[in-house]
């Protein structure tokens, strides 16, 4: 059995000693878990209760019945893959980015900056560009292998000469920059493709279809599986590979297993929707604040508050500029930044 980790450090820096970070006792991590469920089932209700027009909590629950009018079963149901799409993203982005800090050791890490979200950008490019590719279910099936790629490139690069976690992070840097290169070149040589593109790299929870989820859910399923494997050598990988080591975990394979884990999982939720900010950096922060230092904990809070911050964040997308919408992409920077000064404020003279 593994000791619990202190807190997150910086990138490359060794912990020295275990933690001395506050650890919720057992009832009161409950309670809040328990409290993070109904804020996910009200995010869940909104999702489903306002759009361009806002539907009555009865009609909706008429609509779960079979007992509402046509029309009123038409909106609710159209609201239903944009719904189970917010739950799958946010689960998906708010995991990875926190398996993607507990390898790291970097609280700053989130799927974009290991250069995965651009490596599904530069698929749905080259898709659009070179092989006439249109549509979002369409964009999936090369968004999925572009970010998949990126993430083998970050692995091999990443983990060569020992797998220096300074050395990962800079690969991630380098795949993001030529990558980045990459699409602006195409966007901007071919006009058609740069208006296609602009509104996928946004990222948009509406037009898609139940088709899009179940072309990610494999792989979204697998991502998790593994990242709950791996959740108990995390805690001993935040105390330095030596004593992780001293404790029979292997580091190298921790962390790679991990990005694998976290490939997986930011793929997923890029290919369905588009890159979407903030959430894998903000939510591990508020899930380290309420579950404490146990990374078995936090994945289970970071699973709940993601598809909570995703949806709530469509919601105020959908109503706030009626009929038109701003897409979830935006919002979440919104909605996220005070939740991430929030944790910031909570860590101050514990690092």
């Amino acid at each position: 059995m593994t000791t619990a980790p202190t807190q997150v450090p910086p990138s490359g820096a060794r912990v020295a000693a275990p933690a001395k970070g506050r650890a919720p006792g057992t009832a009161r991590r409950a309670f809040l878990l328990l409290a993070a469920v109904a804020a996910l089932a009200v995010a869940v209700l909104a999702s489903v209760m306002f759009g361009s027009r806002s539907t009555p909590l009865g009609d909706v629950l008429d609509v779960v019945r079979g007992q509402a009018d046509p029309y009123i079963t038409t909106v609710v149901e159209s609201r239903y893959p944009r719904t189970a799409l917010g739950v799958l993203a946010g689960v998906t982005l708010a995991v990875a980015g926190t398996l993607m800090q507990g390898i790291t050791r970097n609280p700053l890490a989130d799927p974009g900056l290991l250069g995965i979200n651009t490596g599904a950008s530069a698929g749905v490019v080259t898709a659009t560009a070179y092989l006439g590719v249109s549509g979002q279910a369409a964009t999936v099936w090369w968004a999925l292998p572009g970010a998949l790629v990126a993430g083998v490139l970050l692995q091999v690069i990443g983990s060569s000469g020992g797998g220096n976690l300074v050395r990962l992070v800079l690969a991630g840097a380098v795949i993001s920059a030529v990558l980045s290169a990459y699409i602006q070149a195409v966007t901007l040589s071919k006009p058609k493709v740069f208006d296609s593109y602009r509104y996928w790299v946004v990222g948009a929870l509406g037009g898609r279809d139940f088709d899009v989820l179940w072309a990610v859910l494999p792989f979204a399923v697998a991502g998790l599986v593994l990242a709950l494997v791996m959740a108990p050598g995390l805690n001993a990988l935040a105390l330095g590979d030596e004593s992780a080591t001293s404790l029979g975990a292997n580091p190298v394979w921790l962390r790679v297993g991990g990005l694998v884990a976290a490939t997986l999982l930011s793929a997923s939720a890029t290919a369905a929707v588009g890159p979407i900010a903030f959430v894998g950096l903000a939510v591990p922060h508020v899930a380290r604040a309420l579950a404490g230092i146990d990374f078995r904990a936090q994945l289970v809070f970071s699973a709940v508050l993601g598809p909570t911050l995703l949806l709530f964040a469509d919601v105020v997308g959908r109503v706030l500029l009626r009929p038109q919408e701003l897409m979830v992409g935006v919002v979440t920077a919104f909605v996220g930044a005070p939740a991430l000064l929030f944790a910031v404020r909570r860590m101050k003279g514990t690092t």
